[in-house]
């Protein structure tokens, strides 16, 4: 394999590093960290020491031309700048890793798609769960009819202070990009947005957290439409969370039983072979499933974030070398948010709308 150099976009104060996206390089053999741009003075120091570089940059874009990276991380967690930032470096062919939620409406995702095929660019995101070894297992057992037929998937997200159109948005990207991964394409969504105990309202739309843009909302219902007929669902009521333990991931409900798993690069992960769902009314007790299989001890240490991201970026690298897409990319990155904005198009049409959307924009930004 190749050298490869890497540059690393952050902003400390509009979203840092994201989790780990500047640190997770330096534990990845065969790259070298060329620069580092951050136009917070002081986070660029931290983050030149921290890294280990000596080229620091004020403006990324800078720091793109003069060092002329093969990969960046675009890390803010903060998603108002991830469209020009991404662009930039399509623009420039260099390829992406980029941290979640990916932008901020299917008209910026499809403007970073172009310049990406454009180019001929590889883009993953850091959608952990989708590298993590229990999910190889979970889809073997789906496979396997271990639960029958799918027919319907469950998600929720934590529920927090963030609860309903934020919750969507930051932990809805990781959930309903599972849902997209074991249900199929979404065909359709219906949704009810609500606030303050009555329908979301266009006077209810305000600046979001974290650049998330107009946004409104502390209880989202969601409905969507997979492939073969499975349906799946988005809930998330705001401080109606479990705690530490929440209720943040995906339930795959079929004819036969049930697959509850949480997200991470080790999530929690459970079957129960039982075609009531109810434990309780049939005894049946839920399995474990860990990284070995259903019913076996997990061996492997859980390293968090960061070891999640470490997968990834070994996926993006044999991406390029082989010349295929990353296992997380920019088309499924497109299609959350693309369900996140079908989610507020249906509410305010009040009727289920179709995907992929013919309105592109996101749709509360026309409101304001």
């Amino acid at each position: 394999m190749a050298t490869y150099r890497v540059g690393i976009i952050g902003h400390t104060g509009r979203g840092n590093y994201g989790h780990d996206l500047d640190n997770v390089w330096l534990r990845i053999p065969g790259v070298d960290i060329v620069g580092v741009a951050d136009a917070d003075p002081t986070g660029l120091s931290k983050a030149v020491q921290r890294l280990g570089v000596t080229n620091g940059f004020a403006d990324y874009r800078e720091m793109l031309d003069r060092m002329q990276p093969d990969i960046v991380s675009v890390a803010p967690r903060w998603l108002d700048q991830h469209a020009a930032m991404i662009t930039a470096c399509a623009d420039r062919g260099i390829h992406v890793f980029t941290e979640k939620p990916f932008c901020r409406s299917p008209a910026e995702a499809d403007a970073i798609v172009q310049s990406c095929e454009r180019h001929q660019v590889k883009l993953a995101i850091a959608f952990q769960t989708r590298y993590s070894p229990k999910l190889a297992i979970v889809r073997q057992l789906l496979e396997q009819g271990k639960i029958g037929d799918l027919i319907e998937i469950q998600a929720r997200g934590k529920e927090d202070r963030r609860g309903g159109g934020e919750d969507l948005w930051v932990l809805g990207s990781h959930v309903l990009n599972l849902m997209n991964h074991f249900g199929g394409t979404p065909h359709w969504c219906h949704a009810e947005v609500r606030q303050s105990g009555r329908a979301m309202q266009i006077a209810d739309v305000a600046e979001g957290n974290e650049g998330l843009g107009p946004l409104a909302g502390d209880i989202v219902h969601a409905t969507f439409g997979l492939d073969n007929g499975i349906v799946g669902s988005f809930n998330s009521h705001r401080h109606a969370g479990a705690g530490s333990e929440s209720r943040f991931g995906i339930r795959l409900l079929g004819s036969k039983g049930q697959i509850e798993m949480k997200t991470g690069l080790l999530p929690n992960a459970y079957l129960l072979a039982d075609p009531f769902w109810s434990p309780g009314k049939s005894g049946i007790a839920w399995q474990p499933i860990s990284s070995a299989g259903l019913g076996v001890e997990e061996t492997r240490q859980d390293g968090g974030l960061i070891a999640g991201n470490v997968l990834a970026c070994l996926d993006l690298l044999d991406a390029i070398e082989q010349d295929r897409h990353p296992e997380a990319n920019m088309y499924e990155a497109r299609t959350t948010v693309e369900m996140i904005a079908a989610v507020f198009h249906s509410h305010l049409s009040g009727n289920r709308v179709a995907l992929p959307l013919t309105n592109r924009a996101w749709p509360l930004q026309q409101t304001t």
